[in-house]
C-alpha cells in the first residue's frame, strides 16, 4: 500500500504549483508571450510544459500548504518575480515604440494613429512598424529562447521561499525603466536630425521665394524625406536593437540575483548561460 504524509503532499503541490506561477507571470508580462494575439490555452499550455521540465532540477521548494496565508504570500512573490522579469524585455519594446513616436511626430505624421491591441492603446503607424520590426529581430535573433534560459537561471539565483526577497529588484527595475527615454530617442536621433535639416532646408527656400506655399509644398516634402530616412536606416538597426535586448535580457538576469541577495549570504551558483549576441 502506497502511504505518503501531508508534508510530502504540500512539497508535490508546491514543487508544481510555484515554478508555475513564476513562468506563467513572465509569459503574461514578456513580447511576443503575452501579446494578446496569442491564445489564452497556448499561454497556458507553454507554462504548464515548461513548469514540467523545470521542477524537477530546481532547488528544493519549502513545505508549505500553498492555501495557507504562508503559501498564498509565496505565491504573489513568485507571480511578481516572473511578470518583473518579463516586464523588463518589455521596456525594450517600449523604447523602440518610443522611438516611433517621436520619429511620427517630427515627421509631421503624429495624426495617423491606430488601435493597438497589445497595449489596449493608440500607437503613431511608425511606432507600430517599427515594434513590428523589433519583434522580427527578437524572434531572429532567438532571444525568446535566452529569455527562457534566463528565467530558469532565476531558480538557482533566487529559490522559491517563504523569505520576502530583498528590495534592491524594484530598484533596479526603476533604474532599468529609465533607459526607455535614452535607448528611444538614440534609435529616433537619425530622423530627428534628418528632419531638422529638411525643415531649416524649407526655412531657407521659403525665405528667398516668399510665393512658395510653405504649407503647400512642406508637408509632403517632410514625409518623404522621413520614409526616405527610415528606409535607410532601417539596416543598421540590427546592431542597436542586439545590445537592448542584450542589455534587457541581463536586466532581466539581475532583478531575481539583486533579490536574492541576503547580507552575509553566499550567492548561489549559476549555471552557464549564453546572450544573444551583438555583432
Amino acid at each position: 500500500m502506497i502511504s505518503f504524509t501531508t508534508t510530502e503532499l504540500y512539497a508535490w503541490i508546491g514543487g508544481l504549483l510555484w515554478p508555475l506561477t513564476r513562468i506563467l507571470g513572465l509569459i503574461a508580462a514578456a513580447p511576443v508571450f503575452g501579446n494578446t494575439g496569442v491564445p489564452m490555452l497556448i499561454k497556458l499550455s507553454l507554462g504548464v510544459l515548461l513548469a514540467a521540465i523545470v521542477a524537477p532540477v530546481i532547488p528544493g521548494t519549502p513545505a508549505v500548504d500553498p492555501t495557507s496565508w504562508a503559501g498564498i504570500l509565496i505565491l504573489a512573490q513568485e507571480m511578481l518575480i516572473g511578470a518583473a522579469m518579463g516586464f523588463a524585455l518589455r521596456l525594450v519594446f517600449a523604447a523602440v515604440e518610443f522611438a516611433g513616436e517621436v520619429a511620427s511626430n517630427t515627421m509631421g505624421f503624429g495624426f495617423a494613429t491606430f488601435y493597438d491591441p497589445s497595449s489596449a492603446g493608440r500607437n503613431s503607424a511608425i511606432s507600430q512598424f517599427l515594434a513590428l520590426v523589433a519583434t522580427m529581430a527578437f524572434l531572429a535573433m532567438n532571444a525568446h529562447l535566452v529569455l527562457i534560459q534566463a528565467l530558469v537561471e532565476s531558480f538557482f539565483t533566487l529559490p522559491i521561499s517563504g523569505t520576502p526577497m530583498s528590495l534592491a529588484a524594484p530598484l533596479e527595475m526603476v533604474r532599468w525603466g529609465g533607459r526607455i527615454f535614452s535607448a528611444g530617442l538614440q534609435i529616433a536621433m537619425p530622423i530627428v536630425a534628418a528632419m531638422l535639416i529638411t525643415n531649416i532646408a524649407l526655412a531657407i527656400l521659403t525665405r528667398a521665394a516668399p510665393q512658395l506655399n510653405l504649407f503647400g509644398i512642406g508637408f509632403p516634402i517632410t514625409l518623404g524625406a522621413g520614409f526616405l530616412i527610415i528606409s535607410l536606416t532601417l539596416p543598421y538597426l540590427n546592431t542597436p536593437l542586439q545590445n537592448l535586448f542584450n542589455q534587457g535580457i541581463e536586466a532581466s538576469r539581475r532583478i531575481p540575483r539583486s533579490g536574492g541577495e541576503r547580507p552575509g549570504q553566499p550567492r548561489p551558483a549559476v549555471p552557464p548561460a549564453a546572450i544573444v549576441p551583438a555583432s
